[in-house]
């Protein structure tokens, strides 16, 4: 790991580190177009620079709502350099959505994309009442009287170097970098503060513990506005100096075509990328063998998933890590080395400078192999909910220990298995029935690809569990089956009481399945 006196003091400070130490090195590799870390850093200054002549002050926010691309990577770190606050939008949010993000967040320069998934972004806003925005820039394809990429880069010529110097000069560790909101699953999304140093000195840990350098070719198909694809992506390979190769959307075999043409050794994601990738009915028809490290996590990897991602698309490592919005994205990680089972079964163990418990509902602390409410605390923590003192003293208690609302089993190692959401919870006459746990048994069956389940109302349980099931191509599988299966398999309570097989599960833009869509289903009158 990097001694904390040779850490960069800021992310651009960083960034410059790179370019010095890889200066021809490719660190965007996006088509047709290729950026070396010199580069990279040359077209971020200048971004930086317009950034000063259109009036951006130290600490005001800059918005990005935009898919993955090396113009995405050039605001934010031409943004950063000048001092301002990045505000990530995901691409998923409808226009309200996305308004009130920028009203709330009070962003001052928004960077938009034009055409894209059938909108028109910038378009998508108007009549909404933004007092605070005075800047939209349109990364591509701007229409006519539309502030474009070009427009922006054009006023950088009247702002001196020493100008945007000065205000990277003025950064440090305690500089806030980014506002990133929650995904509002729990309720109003709240906006999470982080500063420079801390992405850091954890992004570092991570990239070294995982193996990522410079001779990495990193697929992130993770979006950059979540901070699996932000902090995990794009920051961990320019701190390395690995090379950058963004994926707009996911889409199986285009990935694959990916890994094939471009030798991508680097790939973490969801556990549904991985997924889709295994039951791709061509996947034997692309070379794999450039793939070298997977790093995934979610409330529910099943063992064969991890299993089948070494055997069968060629992964060297594997590893599970878990971590929130809140901790800057990580707080728990798998070592390399640890046995099959380990990663299969656990999300690893605490990174240096960060502790880990769980707790009952009275917050006494559950001993190993117990189940209870995960608490963090360490340097990773937000610097706070922006605009909301309540909601963080909510959060982080009075000992500095975050509470996260999963639910985990410490074993005598350290290592954290999270076995669900607090909400996520179903009771089934008396007994706690954590989804999380039931998915992974699903997912031993031979012929189940993909499987989440919710808890539904039951006359005489109180409620009981319905899966939502995607069955293995070729596969003979029918509800019934599936549920005398269970029975074999599980306690009583466990068992779904109904399965339905579906093609696709509804996904948030993290590629994580979204329950609350599923529950709606559920719902639903005649279903």
């Amino acid at each position: 790991m990097t001694p904390v006196s040779e850490r960069a003091r800021s992310i651009p400070a960083a960034l410059a580190r790179s370019a010095r130490r890889h200066p021809g090195h490719i660190a965007v590799d996006e088509g047709d177009l290729r950026l070396s870390y010199a580069e990279l850093e040359h077209q971020s200054r200048r971004v930086g620079r317009a950034l000063l002549a259109l009036g951006l002050k130290p600490g005001e926010r800059v918005a990005i709502w935009a898919p993955n691309g090396h113009r995405w990577l050039l605001a934010a770190l031409g943004g950063l350099m000048a001092g301002a606050v990045l505000v990530p939008l995901s691409t998923r949010l409808k226009a309200a959505e996305a308004a009130d993000i920028l009203r709330r967040s009070g962003a001052r320069v928004l960077f938009s994309v034009g055409e894209f998934l059938g909108s028109y972004y910038p378009e998508l806003l108007d009549g909404q009442v933004l007092v605070d925005l005075a800047q939209t820039v349109v990364i591509e394809e701007a229409r006519d009287g539309d502030a474009s990429w070009e427009n922006l880069l054009a006023g950088a010529e009247a702002v001196p170097d020493a100008a945007l110097d000065a205000r990277i000069d003025a950064l440090d560790e305690n500089s806030l970098s980014d506002l990133m909101f929650t995904s509002g699953t729990t309720g109003y999304p709240k906006g999470v503060l982080c500063a420079h140093g801390q992405n850091l000195r954890l992004f570092d840990n991570w990239s070294e513990i995982v193996g990522l350098g410079a001779d990495d070719r990193y697929l992130i198909v993770n979006p950059f506005f979540h901070a699996f694809g932000f902090k995990a992506g794009w920051l961990a390979a320019l701190i390395r100096g690995a090379t950058i190769l963004p994926q707009r959307t996911f889409e199986a075999e285009t990935v694959l075509r990916r890994i094939e043409h471009d030798r991508v050794t680097f790939l973490p994601g969801p556990p549904a990328l991985y997924s889709a990738m295994l039951e791709h009915p061509r996947r034997a028809d692309f070379d794999l063998s450039s793939l070298r490290v997977a790093v995934t996590g979610a409330a529910s990897v099943p063992p064969v998933l991890v299993q089948r991602m070494g055997s069968e698309l060629g992964f060297a490592s594997v590893l599970t890590a878990y971590g929130l919005t809140e901790t800057c994205g990580l707080a728990t990680l798998c070592r390399p080395g640890d046995d099959a089972q380990t990663v299969a079964s656990t999300c690893g163990r605490p990174l240096e400078g960060i502790e880990v418990r769980c707790v009952d509902a009275e917050g006494r602390t559950v001993p190993s192999g117990q189940a209870g409410e995960v608490l963090i605390r360490g340097f990773n923590l937000m610097r706070g909910y922006f605009n909301d003192a309540e909601a963080t003293a909510e959060a982080i208690d009075a000992e500095g220990w975050l509470h996260t609302g999963d639910v985990g089993v410490l074993d005598e190692r350290g290592y954290l298995r999270i076995t669900d959401r607090l909400k996520d919870m179903f009771i089934v006459g008396g007994f706690n029935c954590y989804p999380a746990e039931v998915e992974r048994l699903l997912m031993e069956h031979p012929g189940v690809a993909q499987a989440a389940v919710i808890g539904i109302p039951d006359e005489r349980q109180g409620e009981v569990g319905k899966a939502f099931v995607i069955p293995r191509p070729g596969a003979s599988l029918d509800a019934e089956s599936l549920i005398a299966w269970s029975r074999e398999r599980m306690a009583n309570y466990k068992v779904p009481r109904c399965v339905e097989l579906v093609d696709s599960l509804p996904l948030n833009a993290s590629g994580k399945v979204t329950k609350a869509l599923l529950r709606e289903r559920a719902a639903a009158p005649g279903v």
